[in-house]
C-alpha cells in the first residue's frame, strides 16, 4: 500500500481491510516514550560529565566530590534486575504471577533507594554539599518517577489482566535497568 493510500485510509470504517502487522498503538507510543527519555537523560548524562570537569579544565580548584558507593547501591540494582527478568518471564510464560513478582520488585528497588537516600542523607552527603551530590539526587530521583509511573502502568495492565499491556510493561521494565545500568555505571566511574 503506498502512502497516499495509507493517509487516505479511514480507519474507523470497518470496510478496510485491517493490517495485522501494524504495532499496537500503545507499542508506537511506547517507543515514542522510549526516544523523549533517551534523549532527556543523555542531556543529563553529558551536563553531568560537563560539570564534572568543569573547573578542572578551567584551571580552578574542582569542588566536585563524589559520594561513595555503598553495598545498597549494588542491592537496588540486584531488586531492578530481577524485577525485569520477572516481567519478562510474564511475557513470554503469559504468566500473570511473574507480573505480579516484577511489580513486587519494582516497589523493592524504589524502597531501597530511598533507604539509600536516607544513608547519604546521615552521613553528612546532602543534596546542596556539592554539585556530584545534586546530580545523584537528581538522576536518580528521575529514575524512581519513571519506576513510579511503570508501578501505576503495571497496576493498571494486572487489574485489567492484558496480556499486551503486560509485554509493553516488560519492555519498559527492560529499558529502565538499562538506563538505571548506565547511570551506575556513570555515577561509579566518576
Amino acid at each position: 500500500m503506498n502512502i497516499l493510500a495509507r493517509l487516505a485510509e479511514k480507519s474507523w470504517e470497518t470496510a478496510q481491510p485491517v493490517e495485522r502487522d501494524r504495532p499496537s498503538a500503545g507499542a508506537v507510543g511506547m517507543l515514542a516514550y522510549f526516544a523523549v527519555a533517551v534523549v532527556m537523560f543523555s542531556l543529563l548524562v553529558a551536563a553531568y560529565l560537563m560539570r564534572m570537569g568543569l573547573h578542572g579544565a578551567m584551571g580552578h580548584g574542582s569542588d566536585w566530590r563524589p559520594m561513595p558507593d555503598p553495598p545498597l547501591l549494588w542491592l537496588n540494582t540486584l531488586a531492578l534486575a530481577a524485577s525485569s527478568i520477572a516481567w519478562e518471564m510474564a511475557r513470554r510464560e503469559r504468566m500473570f504471577r511473574a507480573a505480579m513478582m516484577g511489580a513486587a520488585l519494582g516497589l523493592l528497588f524504589l524502597a531501597g533507594q530511598l533507604l539509600l537516600w536516607k544513608h547519604y542523607q546521615e552521613a553528612g552527603y546532602y543534596l546542596s554539599a556539592n554539585p556530584a551530590n545534586a546530580f545523584f539526587y537528581l538522576l536518580t530521583a528521575l529514575h524512581g518517577l519513571h519506576i513510579i509511573g511503570g508501578l501505576i502502568a503495571a497496576g493498571r495492565a494486572l487489574a485489567a489482566a492484558n496480556m499486551r499491556n503486560i509485554a509493553l510493561c516488560a519492555l519498559y521494565w527492560h529499558f529502565l535497568l538499562i538506563i538505571w545500568l548506565v547511570l551506575v555505571a556513570l555515577l561509579l566511574s566518576t
